[in-house]
């Protein structure tokens, strides 16, 4: 039971909780651009949603760039008043970017409405999204919470919201641009490819095929030194090419992390150019990365699954930079779901499948 004195110290405290726990002071009553579809800034050329190159730019360029209300937030650690704007509790669908240099930071199902006033989000969109540091100002030991590309200021992290995270990532609406998802442009940002490898395309397909958020896939070739490679002349090991397939989803479904996760676990990495009886450089496991975040994404889950001793064995999976795709023969495409009564497709892709099926039960397309 708390203590009366307890409880009455806490109730004369609350405001002022109320007021700091998001931001460092609020001295602003900035007015908060919530709700603002933007997508480019003609004034701001650091500002994309695409590029996520790093920016190293100082707070004198910035302070010419940047509004003074979002300036002072983003550079200066300021903070909006609470219950500013509709951000806070709007529920519309989309995607929020990073109100300086337009990086993406969350998608509204990663939102939820909390009682603090301020944008509040469960999860990250992704682990380069967001970083951190210790904040002890107001005496206070904080987590701040910043843009993974310029470093601007957003808000604060906290660990009292509920399932799935337990982490409340409090955030200055004035931060954060938003875009629904019945815009054009968001449509287009979030669909993305990878080209994967992981031993006969086939089996790697029909994986794939039934993952809820994958658009399309398509086995062929990438690597090598052959353009437009046939399966005959792949066969030979000669030309560098894998057999691979490329794989287009919509990043508000699934994401890099989870189609890395369905990847390390229905083909074996650990094994140098083979996948069970397909021996050669044609079946070596690879991802072919279009960008330095799928890069990193797949350095961090293969440094992950090595650390835990997931396999018996070091993972060999290599890492290519993308240079083209070639799509295999029609017969090639579709290939287990057109010949599930052939022995192959009975005693190695189906096992695959089941495995598949087992492990990701709750993130299976509904048929």
């Amino acid at each position: 039971m708390i203590k009366l004195h307890s409880l009455l110290t806490f109730l004369a405290l609350f405001p002022f909780f109320v007021v700091t726990a998001c931001g460092q002071s609020s001295s602003h009553n900035q007015k908060s651009n919530a709700m603002e579809q933007v997508s480019h800034k003609p004034n701001n050329p650091y500002y994309s949603h695409t590029d996520t190159s790093k920016l190293t730019i100082s707070d004198a360029e910035w302070k010419k760039i940047l509004p003074p209300d979002l300036y002072a937030v983003a550079r200066e650690a300021d903070t909006e008043r609470a219950f500013t704007g509709t951000m806070w509790n709007d529920e519309t669908k989309g995607t929020y970017y990073c109100a300086v240099c337009g990086y993406k930071l969350f998608k509204s199902n990663q939102k939820f409405t909390s009682s603090c006033g301020w944008p509040s989000f469960f999860e990250q969109d992704n682990k380069e999204s967001i970083t951190f540091k210790p904040d002890n100002s107001f005496g206070m030991q904080r987590t701040e919470a910043n843009c993974g590309r310029c470093g601007s200021h957003l808000g604060h992290l906290f660990d009292d919201s509920p399932a799935p995270t337990g982490k409340r990532y409090c955030m200055n609406a004035i931060s954060l641009d938003f875009i629904p998802d019945t815009s054009s442009e968001n449509s287009k940002l979030n669909t993305e490819k990878i080209v994967l490898g992981g031993g006969c395309y086939w089996c790697v397909e029909a994986v794939y095929e039934n993952l809820d958020g994958v658009i399309k896939v398509i086995s062929g070739f990438s690597g090598g030194t052959v353009a437009n490679p046939s399966y005959e002349e792949v066969c030979t090991g000669t030309t560098g090419a894998a057999e691979v397939v490329e794989i287009t989803y919509d990043k508000t479904k699934t994401n890099l992390d989870e189609i890395f996760k369905v990847f390390f676990t229905v083909h074996d990495p650990t094994t140098l150019n083979r996948q069970g009886a397909d021996v050669g450089t044609q079946y070596r496991s690879v991802i072919f990365y279009r960008n330095e975040q799928q890069k990193k994404a797949a350095e961090s889950i293969i440094n992950e699954l090595n650390n835990k001793n997931v396999y018996n064995s070091p993972i060999v999976t290599t890492l290519e930079s993308f240079k083209a795709f070639y799509p295999a023969e029609d017969y090639h495409q579709n290939y287990f779901n057109n010949n599930k009564e052939k022995p192959y497709c009975k005693m190695v892709i189906q096992p695959k499948i089941e495995k598949f099926e087992k492990i990701f039960k709750d993130r299976l397309k509904k048929k």
